[in-house]
């Protein structure tokens, strides 16, 4: 179960990053970002696309863990996620109220994730 888990949160860190380098305006649109310069396109592929592509790397080295490794990774990327969440709930505090998708599905879907990785760390 413990090794399910954490390669079930890097296929979901693969996705993300495969499609953010893919079509990184498609990403951002259900978030009312218009993405329409090349400095924006490069933004959403190095934040979304590399940084979801090196995750999903270190999970895969976690799930099969390299040289001791997955404790550390799995609770790196566990506080990661619990940040994001964090972040949108500080949003939320200052700013005014959004729909449930996107902003609160991936909020659910952070600590859902952030709390099974804490789990089997």
């Amino acid at each position: 179960m413990d090794t399910t888990v954490i390669i079930v949160v890097g296929v979901f860190f693969l996705a993300m990053g495969g499609y953010a380098l893919a079509a990184p305006a498609a990403l951002a649109r259900p978030f009312r970002m218009k993405i329409d310069s090349p400095e924006g396109r490069s933004e959403i592929r190095a934040v979304y696309g590399g940084f979801g592509l090196a995750v999903a790397g270190v999970l895969g080295a976690a799930a099969a863990d390299f040289g001791g490794i997955r404790t550390g990774v799995v609770i790196a990327v566990g506080a990661a996620l619990a940040g994001m969440a964090l972040g949108r709930l500080i949003s939320r505090a200052v700013d005014t109220r959004t729909a449930f998708y996107p902003i609160w599905f991936y909020f659910c879907v952070e600590v859902a994730a952030a709390g099974l990785l804490f789990t089997v760390a």
